[in-house]
């Protein structure tokens, strides 16, 4: 992917942030970009507990120590610009759901994060349930035979009612929201992923010339699922050219209410950042 750090998107910045209710923040950082910053990683080891250091060190590989370590400073150093709580003061802890929360935050931030090859998001919105997750389109998956041991009735016979050309990219399409379900709900595959359905309505709109967002996504469910389609909302986006030369990234976020939110106005909003050295929204 192409670099979201380039300085003629925008100016880095440390200010704090303000999220409106209506809001979903999406934050990208590149972990290859800080390698050989040894001064800088090594500060953000002191940012960890000793719990998270002790996990980040059991990673065989340099690389996935790496990018660990990056995980770790990238979520705490982005919770900073929405609070007044230092990087290494966060305090988290598994949730009802066993999912990551903040317990010492004066807001009722909600996150997610997902990462693929040289690539980490993170999803922030306030009080709801939120989901996210971002694959790379290019691996080398057989991903017919996925969506066919996987996905609902509905799904596959959509996808295969496709042209081939097309088929690959919807399966990226389909199993990114699907993700961001069950992370939404943190429950990971203890839910079956052919126990929901999303249909994908194709309208598309820009954002700044780097994104393509489809917002137009309906949810369903088996007749055996309990769950209320009207307090979800999902969103597909598409690195464009711009920012992904290959354009090889997907990315779905959803959001889970406590009432019906089909006419909410939310906002995605869209921030590129390198832990402790400020963000630029793009």
């Amino acid at each position: 992917m192409t670099s979201f750090s380039q300085s003629e998107l925008s100016t880095r910045t440390k200010e704090k942030l303000d999220l409106a209710a209506n809001e979903i923040h999406i934050w990208v950082t590149k972990p290859e970009e800080l390698l050989g910053n040894d001064e800088l990683l090594a500060t953000y080891s002191t940012l960890l507990t000793s719990t998270e250091t002790a996990k980040q060190q059991r990673y065989k590989f340099a690389k996935d120590r790496h990018d660990a370590l990056i995980t770790r400073a990238f979520i705490r150093d982005l919770l900073s610009y929405y609070a007044d709580v230092a990087p290494q003061d966060w305090q988290f802890e598994k949730g009802n759901k066993d999912k990551p929360e903040v317990i010492n935050c004066p807001l009722p931030l909600r996150f997610n994060i997902s990462h693929t090859k040289n690539l980490i998001i993170c999803a922030v919105t306030l009080e709801d349930d939120i989901g996210c997750d971002v694959e790379n389109t290019g691996r080398n998956n057989n991903v017919l035979a996925i969506a066919e041991r996987y996905f609902s009735s509905k799904e596959i016979d959509e996808l295969f009612a496709l042209p081939e050309a097309q088929q690959r990219n919807r399966f990226f399409d389909y199993w990114t929201l699907k993700e961001s379900y069950i992370k939404a709900w943190g429950l990971g595959l203890a839910i079956p992923l052919a126990d929901f359905s999303f249909e994908i309505n194709d309208t598309e709109h820009n954002h700044n010339g780097l994104f393509t967002i489809k917002q137009d996504i309906n949810l369903s469910f088996a007749e055996h699922r309990v769950d209320e389609p009207q307090i979800w909302r999902s969103w597909l986006v598409y690195p464009t050219a711009a920012i992904d030369e290959k354009q090889e990234h997907r990315i779905a976020v959803s959001v889970r209410a406590s009432s019906d939110n089909q006419k909410t106005d939310y906002q995605l909003r869209f921030f590129n950042t390198l832990p402790l050295l400020g963000y630029q929204e793009i």
